[in-house]
């Protein structure tokens, strides 16, 4: 029997696998996709980016969480939701989302191998098959694309059902009435709030002395106050050293010393690399503890004809990102003349209550690259759309180059901060200015508006800066 013969072989269906095999496939070539999992998708569909996200409009829709800063209307939490009521939406969001990779697969005439891939040389890859049975598919090049999975620290009791990480924690039995959420990184901040929106009880423990260290400050601090404010006990500069499996409790022992009893467990504790199982060695590579391969900025690996995409290949990890990895590796492995690099201006989405969204410079990162800058900021509650919804927190703050007011970084933190975030995300990408935004009309009212009256008090803060008695504009 001959070995099917590729021009490439992707191992892995999420954003990176499915996008590089659909960017390759697009300009004529033959593409295998090998993916170990019956739902296709990866984790961004499976257990992460989708899932966490359906679950955080669901704990926002069944408590009422967004009517209750408006005048007149009082919902409360349903007097008794089941894990089927929080969890049924992402199931149907997850089928669906499984249903439009195969979509867009089978249009793009992408061959679908189900099955656990290895790698045998540069450029053959061995695919065994639930049934025990294997082949051997050959091609000129190979993307991998495998994904992570969450990091399980030797001191909790994963065995134990009532502790979970981000993937097990969609197979949640029972609503608990209260959660100890262990590491304050994005993933325990999302469910920290999406759970206490639900009215459990939930202690935040977070080794370092702030939540999500790589934000603006001044989002992370009106974060934290609003977590507090949703009844989220956070504790900074706490690990735990052990954990008691109790009959009736977890009684987690931390490193101070104290003790904190809760009925479920959620270990946020990062992720690592879906790369111990694809026989490296094979072909002369090898990944680092965390399981990430080093690649170069085609994201092509030390053997020319292999290249890796998304979480495998570390920072930032984020689905969008991915997805741009993967096409631009293919673009560059058959010389495509198309797009030749990842986009110099990446978004972060944190889905939080509310939510935070920043792109480029901080203040922080300024400062140490001793950039004179000048911020503006505008707070939702002087804006008419965010009166008109309720929000009484949130801002968005610009970050200018001092001498030319030329955009440097844009921060937010609010409802739909992560979709207002892409009117900065494009002036970053054009090089604008702060004239753009004055000159911009925004519809009225919406929450667009609060760029122009960011760009306003930026250049306000530099006149005064400069002795100037008020801004030119």
């Amino acid at each position: 029997m001959s070995t099917p013969q590729y021009d490439l072989i992707v191992i892995g269906s999420g954003p990176a696998g499915e996008k590089g095999a659909a960017q390759a496939a697009y300009f004529g070539k033959k593409v295998a996709l090998i993916e170990r999992e019956a739902g296709l998708g990866g984790a961004a569909a499976n257990t992460g980016t989708l899932p966490s996200k359906t679950l955080r409009e669901t704990a926002l829709y069944l408590s009422g969480f967004r009517q209750r800063g408006l005048f007149g209307v009082n919902m409360s939490f349903k007097d008794s939701v089941t894990a089927r009521d929080f969890l049924f939406r992402e199931r149907v969001v997850r089928e669906t989302e499984q249903k439009r990779i195969m979509g867009n697969l089978q249009r793009h005439c992408v061959d679908l191998r189900q099955g656990f891939a290895t790698l045998v040389d540069a450029h053959t890859v061995q695919v065994e098959k639930s049934d025990g049975m294997s082949e051997m598919l050959t091609g000129e090049f190979i993307l991998l694309a495998t994904g992570s999975r969450p990091f399980r620290p030797a001191v909790f009791p994963f065995d134990d059902p009532r502790v979970y990480d981000s993937d097990t924690i969609l197979d949640l039995h029972d609503i608990p009435q209260n959660m100890l959420v262990v590491g304050g990184g994005v993933i325990g901040c999302e469910y920290a709030c999406m759970f206490a929106a639900l009215g459990i009880r939930v202690t935040l423990l977070e080794g370092r002395d702030r939540l999500l260290t790589f934000l603006d400050p001044e989002v992370a601090a009106l974060l934290t106050r609003n977590m507090i404010e949703m009844g989220v006990d956070l504790r900074f500069q706490e690990t735990v050293a052990a954990v008691q499996a109790g009959a009736r409790d977890l009684e987690a022992t931390l490193a101070s010393g104290k003790k904190v009893l809760a009925d479920t467990m959620l270990v946020a504790a990062g992720r690592s690399g879906n790369t111990d199982k694809l026989n490296l060695s094979a072909v002369g590579l090898a990944a680092n503890t965390r399981g990430v391969i080093e690649v170069n900025a085609h994201y092509q690996t030390a053997v020319s004809n292999i290249y890796a995409a998304g979480d495998i290949v570390g920072f930032p990890a984020l689905a969008a990102t991915s997805m741009e990895q993967a096409r631009v590796a293919m673009v560059h492995a058959f010389d495509l003349k198309y797009k030749t690099k990842v986009a110099p201006w990446l978004p972060y989405g944190i889905y939080t209550i509310p939510e935070c969204s920043m792109v480029g410079e901080t203040e922080e990162s300024l400062t140490r690259k001793s950039i004179p800058y000048v911020a503006g900021t505008a707070h939702y509650a002087g804006n008419a759309r965010g009166q008109i919804i309720g929000a009484r927190h949130g801002f968005i703050k610009l970050l200018f180059a001092r001498d030319d007011m030329k955009l440097l970084g844009v921060h937010g933190i609010g409802e739909q901060a992560t979709e207002l975030i892409h009117i900065g995300l494009v002036a970053l990408q054009t090089g604008a200015s702060a004239e753009l935004f004055i000159e911009t009309c925004f519809n009225y009212p919406t929450l667009g508006e609060l760029y122009k009256y960011a760009t306003y008090d930026a250049l306000g803060r530099r006149a005064k800066l400069r002795g100037e008695s008020q801004s030119p504009f």
